[in-house]
């Protein structure tokens, strides 16, 4: 039988790159793409279709910073599907990005300027606000809503006679500094983005821990630096163009600049490959690019307290079970 992969974010950007790298690995998949505008999700198929004509391609609409939409995708799903073999959790948003000019003069003069602009470190803020479901933004829809996904579809996901994959999207911007127990949505701070990724990685680690045993496993990936439309917004156009030859430059230096969606992808792929059991769940997956254009993926050890992991865990289970009390009528 074929394998069944769920894609989320699929429309443009590294989301895209990896469904028609997918495909160009096998095309027997049955690739499920989850965006959350309809014309879009279709656009996108017909997109995917054109270039590979023989490739099964099927669409969801979800808003992962929808409670109601995730939970009906969910029950759509398990309808649709017996199983699940891969979930790529990949969508994502980054709301009102600005730079800090001058924490990036300081590490400029300090010698810092390259971990800086490899990791946005000290130089990235967003501007976060409250959902429909009273919730933070830029948690429900980067981490959150991915859980509630998860959760819903343990069914397609555990138990299955070969072992079924999540493999989230997460940053070299997930930091600890970014991120508290006390307010894991980050509604007092200005680095939601690196919050939740952090958030992301901690979740990892302990649904290893709870499903692993049920034939589940989780695996984080990190794209680098990709141009895409989250990263476009960051900077007027023309600067962009501006900064592209040093961009390039930068690259022989800085191993994650791997600026095309394509190169971003890499990791992804790479872990569609491998077997779960021999990876280690404490690491992360760097899609990285040389100063020639040669991709390649870095393990890296991520810097995560399992204490901590634990904990945060549990605060996801007791807000599941605090927000889904309104939605009873789309519960199984």
């Amino acid at each position: 039988m074929e394998r069944v992969v769920l894609v989320t974010g699929a429309s443009s950007g590294v989301g895209l790159a990896l469904c028609r790298r997918l495909l160009e690995e096998d095309g027997r998949i049955h690739l499920c793409i989850a965006c959350r505008n309809g014309q879009k999700n279709e656009a996108t198929r017909d997109l995917i279709l054109t270039e590979y004509p023989a490739a099964q391609v099927s669409t969801v609409e979800v808003d992962l910073g929808n409670l109601a939409s995730v939970l009906r995708v969910a029950r759509e799903l398990r309808c649709r599907f017996q199983r699940l073999d891969f979930v790529y959790l990949n969508a994502g948003i980054m709301p009102n990005p600005h730079v800090n000019f001058k924490a990036l003069w300081h590490g400029l003069l300090t010698g810092k300027v390259l971990h800086m602009l490899t990791t946005a470190e000290g130089i990235m803020t967003q501007t976060d606000r409250l959902n429909g479901d009273g919730l933070q933004e830029v948690f429900a829809t980067n981490l959150f809503g991915h859980f509630i996904l998860v959760r819903q579809l343990e069914s397609l996901l555990c138990g299955n006679e070969k072992p079924s994959r999540l493999i989230w999207t997460s940053s070299s911007n997930a930091r600890e500094s970014a991120f508290s127990l006390s307010d894991y949505q980050h509604a007092k701070g200005q680095e939601s983005y690196s919050s939740s990724k952090y958030a992301t990685d901690l979740t990892s680690v302990v649904l290893n821990r709870k499903f692993n045993k049920q034939g589940l496993y989780s695996s984080v990936v990190c794209p680098g630096l990709v141009m895409s439309n989250m990263t476009y917004r960051i900077l007027p156009v023309f600067l962009w163009k501006l900064l592209m030859p040093i961009m390039w430059l930068i690259r022989f230096f800085a191993k994650t600049y791997t600026l095309t969606p394509y190169n971003g992808a890499e990791a992804h792929v790479w872990l569609f490959k491998q077997k779960p059991e021999y990876l280690d769940a404490l690491v992360k997956y760097h899609s990285c690019t040389s100063g020639l254009g040669k991709s390649y993926v870095e393990p890296r050890k991520m810097d995560v307290d399992e204490e901590i992991a634990e904990k945060f865990y549990q605060k996801l289970l007791e807000l599941e079970k605090q927000t889904l009390e309104r939605y009873s009528d789309l519960l199984d």
